[in-house]
């Protein structure tokens, strides 16, 4: 076993991916001390995705002051990679969950920060800006990062306002001419993991407003202010997006981003293994190690499990998957390139009670994996 490359997803709630490829590495070499072990800890776009990019490729974390989700000042962060062309976003990072946690509105809260971090990129000479959409507490259609780009939002007696969630079925009008301009030259890239179209019984608010603190009255109110906007938008700019896969991401920022700012839509773990360069590395791999805190038939949909796996089958490599809870549906992925899947729970717990020994689990888990492989001859 000489060459071994890691790239695990975070075990939600507990580990974060380089974490993970921490503990994976330590124990492989307790049992493989010569082994060449490459660690490109990733993240499918949600909360920690840029953390993932610095740790993997290098680069520079940038912090400043940003708009939060309820209008509030917080501090925004993004990556800038060593490129010298590339900066890597989260929306989670002034709009995301965490931060309306005890106050959850999707009728109030706004994206506007994340147009924030995007123009505060640009100004600092970057031209390509890749945005992770996961973890959102917002509804407002990506509005509030176009207005925060240059985009007016009018109502039917013309004046100009900030839409929110709650208030996207007064839009009358908008003109985004000032966000082409402020975009100019800028390649933009949205990571997204879903398929939802912007409203709809499967659309941004029926699936997911419910866990942003709304109830049923509120999710109608929603889909039907992201509807309006949607047939707002194709008026006034000539297309209509609002059925487009990912155009519900992030409570439709995945519609704004594509719609308002030109930006293409991609699953998350194709940006980021092309981003680090994953295909290039896979010629040279014996073994590929992956991981997510749990894997069920949701990961056969643009995860980061299924994303390794796909590449790794076309050059011919085998993948071994760590993760914290196997659950049902999962079994295609051998046809996709998985070789096997373990989980690091040693004991029947709830969550609240294992994610507390999670390391060791994992470390333990790996330490056997490590103990097996080195049964076949030639492998130690």
């Amino acid at each position: 076993m000489k060459q071994i490359l890691l790239v695990p997803d975070s075990f939600k709630g507990t580990l974060t991916s380089r974490q993970v490829c921490e503990t994976m590495a330590e124990q492989l070499h307790l049992v493989f001390p010569e082994a060449d072990i490459t660690s490109l800890p990733v993240a499918d776009g949600g909360e920690g995705s840029v953390d993932a990019f610095l740790a993997a490729a290098g680069g520079e974390r940038v912090e400043l002051p940003v708009t939060g989700p309820f209008g509030e000042q917080v501090r925004g962060f993004y990556g800038l990679l060593p490129d010298g062309e590339t900066a890597v976003l989260e929306m989670a990072a002034c709009a995301g969950l965490p931060l309306a946690e005890g106050r959850l509105d999707p009728e109030r809260a706004t994206t506007y920060g994340v147009g924030e971090l995007i123009l505060d990129a640009i100004r600092r000479g970057r031209r390509k800006v890749i945005l992770g959409l996961g973890g959102s507490c917002t509804n407002d259609g990506g509005v509030g990062a176009a207005a925060a780009l240059g985009a007016k939002f009018t109502r039917q007696d013309g004046t100009e306002f900030l839409p929110t969630g709650g208030t996207l079925q007064e839009i009358a009008a908008l003109d985004c001419t000032p966000v082409a301009k402020a975009l100019e030259g800028v390649e933009l890239v949205a990571m997204c993991d879903i398929d939802n179209p912007l409203y709809g019984e499967n659309g941004a608010a029926y699936v997911f407003a419910p866990q942003k603190g709304a109830d049923g009255p509120m999710v109608e109110r929603l889909d039907q202010g992201l509807r309006h906007l949607g047939q707002v938008a194709g008026r006034c700019l000539g297309r209509d997006l609002s059925q487009m896969p990912g155009a519900g991401a992030a409570g439709g920022l995945g519609f704004g981003m594509a719609a308002f700012c030109g930006a293409r839509l991609r699953m998350g773990i194709d940006v980021v293994l092309d981003t680090l360069g994953f295909d290039k590395r896979l010629p040279s791999a014996d073994l590929v190690f992956t991981g997510e805190g749990k894997i069920d038939f949701q990961s056969l949909r643009g995860k980061v499990v299924s994303g390794v796996c796909g590449r790794a089958k076309r050059a011919g490599v085998p993948v071994i998957a760590v993760v914290g809870q196997i659950g049902p549906g999962f079994e295609p992925m051998y046809d996709q390139g998985l070789s096997a899947v373990f989980s690091v729970n040693r004991a029947a717990q709830p969550f609240s009670e294992s994610r507390h020994h999670a390391r060791e689990n994992l470390a333990l888990a790996m330490e056997n994996i490590a103990r097996t492989l080195a049964l076949r001859p030639g492998n130690v």
